[in-house]
């Protein structure tokens, strides 16, 4: 996986800044921001690592005699280290930097910091000395990060020979140049869309009062998601729900179509210079899913495991449209959230509009970091004077809340859109850590209402439940970012694990305990009543086959893309053919997600990730006593096994440290048929 690939991975893409001096670096231990970062200091401070880099890997490259863990593996961690602090530094600026030149500069030196570490995966000499290292007998962490190390040196083709790694690094530099044009695309391709007030029927009151009309009467909508997403869920008023739908799917199109082509040809010349048949066969080589057939069986055994509960639930949503509208022979895809709520509200008395008022942004992060606090035993203090990248950005400390009660690093919470900032939810790991000599980072960089004086930032159901997603990510960063390697921390272990501590978090959301600690209604300070949680929670409990089945059509449409010739894969008869397979509902012409599809540039033929790792989420979480969420022995046993490894052992293990044994689709056809298993008897406990 290239530098670029890792930093845009959505979920976990992110900035990497240095919170202490490494490697002789102390004259560039602030932040870049703090002394006001402008394209020129945004160089300047990533030139000086770059600088760092070179250094580390001349001394190693300069040793004579025996190759250790520690006069090798150390320098070449350290070389790392300073790679990931430049390229995820520049990385945040063309994410949130708060000017068009200073995005511009963090793009352009993301991909000088990408060729810089493409350079270092080729590089002969330090994969040599690498080599050379005895592996330790004694420190199974060291022992796997020098193997998996190897590992990933070989894939990188450093084996080849001069013409193919200089091919290689071109091919590589082409990938992370278009793939950063791709989300930037992305990012700058904010499109309005016009409505009527008659048109905003449906839409929440707080909703339509931010939104003023213009002379003529008519309001205008973005792209952004506070916008579009209340539209798609709550508008009365089809043709609008249509208009912002086409909207959000085009608001990369054209321009990303020829982007993304140049990335799946650079991706398959490569895959084929490395001898791989496919560039899906290499982005699985070093994961947990190890190759493209060994997906698609997995593939296949969670549609076997949830297409009847996804027929069962449409069968029954397009029965009460039909009701409601004689005459309705399907349900477009425009439609299908709106209709979606539509029923909850019919069938099990949920409006989630009824939740809003409960979840107003502010009680909303303070009770996930209650929460968070609880869970895994630790403390949050605000740092009120912090100097950020943004004043909006709310900054805290967290400390162990066990016997040690030592710091643990800091969090960062960049959370209301602006313009030009990345438009998606993602958290970020800001400083990998190191034991005794830097603390670990993170942040997360989401686009929820609020921010905004007299703006409450009233939040939706399922913004809540992306808040806690993103904060499991970040835990994992903070957690696993306690030990002695930078580069073998929360965010370093298999990208088709990451994603698994973020989804068992989300499970936490439906807790009555935990939702009654924090969910205030934002006027009358009203604990959200416990009848309304289990009517949000059996409506939540509606749709999981459905889910899951979309979750099938984006990891098999991300596969289909990456697992043939780049001029046989024709994007929009793709994606009809996966639509009409995988969704129920009609396909709606002119649909081109493709075109601002950012997982293709981060997760490529891996999106999968997300399925695998929802299977172990829903098994992690049917170890812990419902009863007890946050008090049990369950949640300390998750953080030891789980979290704070980091990446010091393959994922498969830690499953296995937990679980007892390695995952399976158990806990996820109960998770997925809890709604039926309910009505039928079988007992399927709640959360499971």
């Amino acid at each position: 996986m290239t530098l670029v690939q890792r930093l845009s991975m959505r979920a976990v893409c992110g900035a990497a800044l240095l919170a202490g001096s490494v490697t002789g670096m102390a004259q560039n231990s602030l932040h870049v921001w703090e002394s006001g970062t402008t394209p020129a200091t945004l160089e300047t401070w990533v030139n000086a690592r770059l600088a760092t880099v070179k250094a580390d890997i001349d001394e190693l490259t300069a040793i004579k005699g025996d190759h250790t863990i520690a006069n090798t593996l150390r320098l070449y961690d350290d070389a790392q280290n300073e790679l990931a602090l430049a390229g995820n530094e520049a990385y945040l600026m063309y994410s949130v930097g708060d000017s068009a030149p200073l995005r511009d500069k963090g793009q352009e030196l993301v991909s000088k910091v990408s060729s810089a570490a493409t350079d270092l995966s080729l590089n002969q000499a330090v994969y040599r000395a690498l080599a050379a290292i005895p592996a330790p007998a004694n420190d199974p962490a060291a022992k796997h990060y020098l193997e998996h190390t190897l590992l990933e040196y070989r894939l990188a083709g450093v084996d080849k020979d001069d013409a193919t790694r200089a091919k290689i690094r071109q091919l590589q530099d082409k990938i992370t140049e278009a793939s950063l044009v791709f989300g930037r695309n992305v990012a700058d391709g904010r499109l309005d869309v016009k409505a009527t007030k008659s048109e905003l029927k449906g839409l929440p009151e707080d909703y339509i009062a931010r939104h003023k009309p213009a002379a003529d009467g008519t309001y205008t909508l973005t792209t952004d998601s506070p916008d579009s997403t209340p539209v798609l869920n709550f508008a009365a008023d089809a043709g609008l729900r249509r208009r912002m739908y086409l909207a959000y799917n085009e608001r990369a199109y054209p321009k990303n179509v020829a982007v993304l082509k140049s990335v799946l040809e650079a991706r398959q010349e490569l895959a084929t210079t490395l001898g791989y048949k496919t560039f899906a066969d290499l982005a699985m080589a070093d994961q947990m899913m190890g190759s493209a057939s060994n997906l698609r069986k997995f593939l296949q055994d969670v549609d076997d495991a949830s297409r009847e509960a996804a027929d069962k639930e449409f069968n029954l949503l397009q029965a009460y449209a039909k009701q409601q509208e004689p005459g309705l022979t399907g349900i477009p895809s425009s439609d299908a959230n709106y209709w979606s709520e539509q029923y909850r509200r019919a069938k099990y008395d949920f409006d989630a509009q009824s939740v809003r008022p409960y979840f107003p942004y502010a009680e909303v992060q303070a009770g996930i970091l209650k929460t968070a606090a609880a869970l895994f035993h630790v403390e949050f203090r605000a740092v009120p004077n912090a100097k950020t990248w943004d004043p909006s950005v709310s900054t805290y400390d967290v400390f162990d809340n066990t016997a040690s009660k030592k710091k643990l690093g800091r969090i960062y919470l960049d959370m209301h859109p602006r313009d030009g900032k990345d438009k998606w939810f993602s958290s970020a790991p800001v400083v990998p850590g190191i034991r005794g000599r830097q603390l670990p980072e993170g942040a997360l960089i989401c686009n929820f209402s609020g921010g905004v004086p007299g703006d409450p930032g009233l939040m939706e159901y399922s913004e809540v439940v992306t808040f806690f997603h993103e904060f499991g990510h970040l835990m994992h960063h903070i957690l696993g970012g306690q030990g002695e390697w930078s580069n073998a921390g929360g965010f370093n272990v298999e990208g088709d694990f990451v994603e698994a501590p973020s989804q068992m978090l989300e499970e936490m959301f439906r807790d009555r305990g935990i939702l009654q600690s924090f969910a205030k209604h934002y006027k009358t300070g009203e604990t959200i009543p416990t009848a309304l949680i289990d009517k949000m929670d059996a409506a939540g409990a509606y749709g999981r086959g459905r889910w899951m089945q979309s979750q099938l059509f984006y990891s098999t449409y991300s596969l289909q893309v990456h697992d043939r010739a780049p001029e046989q894969v024709n994007f929009d008869a793709l994606l009809r053919e996966d639509s009409e397979r995988f969704s129920h509902f009609s396909f709606v012409d002119g649909n081109r997600m493709y075109a601002s599809f950012t997982h293709l540039t981060g997760y490529s033929s891996n999106y999968y990730t997300y399925v695998l790792d929802k299977v172990i989420a829903v098994d992690f979480f049917s170890q812990f006593d419902k009863s007890n969420l946050l008090g049990g022995p369950t949640a300390m046993r998750y953080r030891r096994t789980v979290l704070e490894p980091g990446a010091t052992k393959p994922a498969a293990e830690l499953v296995k440290d937990f679980l007892g044994r390695p995952q399976n689709l158990t806990a996820l056809k109960q998770w997925i048929n809890e709604e039926f298993a309910a009505k039928t008897n079988i007992g399927v406990s709640k959360g499971q």
